[in-house]
């Protein structure tokens, strides 16, 4: 007997995901470049993040060099990459090379912005990066470190201990571009105390609030309980 699908999220109605996704007018858009091994990755976080941001598009592949798509929206763009790369430039250290600029007419810096994600493990994204040349050729942004090991994706295993998921890093990111990320005063007691559900929160997820894309991050911490509730105990 076939399992019955939500309509909306394409899931099994036990494990349908729509009560976490969140109604977001995000003023920059986001692309996210998916692995194709993620796409059919249940614990994924991409259906999530692009179905609560208004301005999200999700393409699929590994080599984009040639992607007509892809390449269309790097002309009409002011394009950065979220990328840990050598180049990178720390979003809440310096700004991008296009608020830096004193020429106000620089034609692409009159571009709306688009952040680009790429969705997949570390050593895959590597992979998607060094085979796109098109990608190479971008401005480069990363997190500061304190907020790129603060993730708590805890239903799938990470190369890199507290490693974020494409949804909180597109959520950090979002934040310290728009001005969106402020800082929380909280008594060492309140870092304490402070539990969802029987998850001890990173101190970067208490101390810093990211605006418009906090609900998400609410939801997202709501998301990992639900996967988790699926495990047998042992």
């Amino acid at each position: 007997m076939s399992r019955i699908l939500c309509k909306q999220c394409h899931r099994p109605t036990i494990a349908c995901i729509c009560s976490f996704f969140c109604e977001i007018d995000n003023p920059t858009a986001v692309l996210v470049l998916q692995h194709p091994s993620e796409v059919k990755q249940t614990k994924g976080t991409v259906a999530l993040l692009s179905r609560s941001l208004s301005q999200c598009r999700v393409l699929v592949g590994e080599d984009f060099s040639q992607h007509d798509e892809l390449n269309t929206m790097l002309k009409n763009h002011q394009a950065l990459l979220l990328y840990p790369g050598a180049q990178a430039q720390v979003l809440s250290v310096i700004k991008t090379e296009c608020d830096n600029t004193h020429n106000n007419h620089d034609e692409k810096c009159q571009l709306p912005k688009l952040l680009i994600i790429l969705d997949g493990t570390w050593k895959k994204a590597y992979r998607m990066f060094m085979l796109s040349s098109n990608l190479q050729t971008l401005e480069q942004v990363c997190l500061p470190d304190a907020i790129a090991q603060s993730g708590q994706y805890s239903v799938r295993k990470v190369a890199k201990k507290n490693a974020l998921s494409s949804l909180e890093a597109c959520c950090f990111a979002l934040a310290l571009l728009e001005n969106e990320l402020t800082k929380n005063e909280l008594s060492k007691n309140e870092l304490t105390e402070t539990r969802i559900g029987n998850k001890s929160l990173n101190n970067v997820n208490l101390l810093f609030n990211c605006g418009l894309y906090q609900d998400l991050l609410n939801k997202f911490i709501q998301f990992n309980q639900f996967q988790l509730s699926f495990r047998t105990s042992t």
